[in-house]
């Protein structure tokens, strides 16, 4: 089996996912590293207990949700005094963009205006942003982009409580994460499109040790930070689809991991701009077949 999995920079819907063959495994079982999994119905084979279980799937904190700019859409009077940060809804590079703004109390000072990335409106690659991708930041009379500037940015040029941490080492060991997070989605994505069976794990271990480097709570850096930022919209995504993809519970042998989703999914800043688990799962399922047509 071989499942693909290509995330973008947002020029089409966040997780622009391909795939050369969405079947499930057709025999025995898919071994990933220390983690032994068997084909199953969406349940989850428990290693410590030896019992087959069912996790229950979290329910998306509800949110008034704006529509989505399309094609037909009025363009926006850019550059008239307001600050406005242009998203996708199903975009994780743009959901750390929402995260940051929310987390920091802006929702009054920074205007969201969504983007259909199917269907996205002409005006906005030739009035807004000419990369005519999101997220994008429209503040002072200019407009920056990419996701891990943007969320410094929004932390350092506006109000609220810092997402920068305290001291030298923590600051040093930032860097060294936000560097890593291509890293490790290219390492999850070469797991899903089959090019390496080891590398999912090999990465996610990685994430386990990295949420023990300071023992001061149960995020990356003890407080929440830039770093649970820019890390939560892609491991919400890869947590989901490779347990429904290919039976991979992510949290398995990773108490630390499993305590970091757990309080993530505590905060009302990124709860609220969480996807719907099922709806995601079956989006990808379906761009998957689609692409396997082609």
């Amino acid at each position: 089996m071989s499942v693909g999995l290509k995330i973008s920079v947002c020029l089409y819907p966040s997780l622009a996912l391909s795939a050369r063959d969405f079947s499930p495994p057709s025999s025995s079982s898919l071994y990933l590293d220390r983690k032994i999994l068997r084909p199953g119905s969406g349940r989850r084979w428990c290693k410590s207990s030896g019992k087959r279980r069912t996790e229950p799937i979290l329910a998306v904190v509800e949110s008034s949700r704006v529509p989505e700019l399309d094609s037909s859409s009025e363009p926006v009077q850019v550059f008239d005094g307001s600050t406005r940060l242009y998203i996708s809804y199903t975009c994780p590079f743009a959901q750390r963009a929402w995260i940051a703004r929310n987390y920091k109390g802006l929702q009054n000072k920074i205007e969201l205006v969504p983007i259909d990335l199917k269907n996205r409106p002409a005006w906005y690659k030739e009035k807004v942003y000419a990369a005519n991708k999101v997220p994008a930041l429209e503040h002072n009379n200019r407009v920056l982009g990419e996701s891990l500037d943007l969320i410094k940015y929004i932390d350092t040029n506006f109000e609220g409580p810092s997402l920068t941490p305290d001291g030298l080492e923590k600051q040093a060991v930032a860097d060294e994460l936000l560097s890593y997070t291509d890293s490790f989605s290219k390492a999850v994505r070469s797991t899903l499109n089959g090019t390496d069976s080891n590398a999912a794990d090999a990465a996610f271990d990685y994430i386990e040790q990295a949420l023990i480097k300071f023992n001061e709570g149960p995020f990356f850096l003890g407080q929440f930070s830039l770093v649970d930022v820019a890390y939560a919209p892609f491991i919400e995504r890869f947590q989901l689809i490779l347990s429904d993809v290919i039976n991979v519970d992510i949290k398995s042998g990773r108490h630390n991991l499993a305590l970091w989703i757990q309080e993530m999914n505590k905060i009302e800043a990124y709860t609220e701009t969480r996807q719907d688990p099922q709806e995601l799962v079956e989006r990808y399922k379906r761009r998957v077949q689609a692409e396997a047509r082609l």
